[in-house]
């Protein structure tokens, strides 16, 4: 579950990162000031969309840092990682997440996703990290070490 007072800290640190005010912050990723005041209050939880504005608008800003507090800020990119991703093929998404036997998808388990985090696809990449959203708005982070 997300942490309100902790999301709003980090966002905070985000703003002061880039030397911003919160009307130019929310202008920049493109929401009403009033978005930012209440969530910096605690007021709100911030949405999926205001995460993802917030994502693409300041790449140094990593997902799982500014959800949960864990990994950095700001994210140190490495030179490999800025090849564009290969798309994955339907025939390989299927294979993660199907049972063999009858073709049906299955709940993926953690150790099955942490095998085929080091799975080579065709051209010679290693899968680095593979993120899980689910309904609820929860989502498992699963990372190649």
């Amino acid at each position: 579950m997300l942490n309100n007072a902790d999301f709003s800290k980090r966002l905070q640190k985000v703003i002061e990162y880039y030397s911003e005010s919160a009307s130019s912050f929310a202008e920049k990723i493109g929401v009403q000031r009033s978005s930012i005041s209440h969530i910096l209050s605690g007021r709100n939880k911030p949405s999926l969309e205001f995460v993802l504005k917030v994502l693409s608008s300041f790449p140094e800003v990593e997902l799982y840092w500014l959800m949960n507090g864990k990994g950095e800020f700001p994210k140190i990119e490495s030179q490999n990682r800025q090849e564009p991703i290969a798309p994955v093929s339907k025939k390989d998404d299927q294979n993660l997440f199907t049972d063999s036997k009858n073709e049906n998808p299955v709940e993926p388990k953690n150790s099955d996703l942490l095998k085929n985090l080091n799975h080579k696809s065709s051209n010679g990449k290693i899968i680095e990290r593979i993120v899980i959203f689910y309904s609820d708005g929860s989502f498992s982070n699963f990372e190649n070490s």
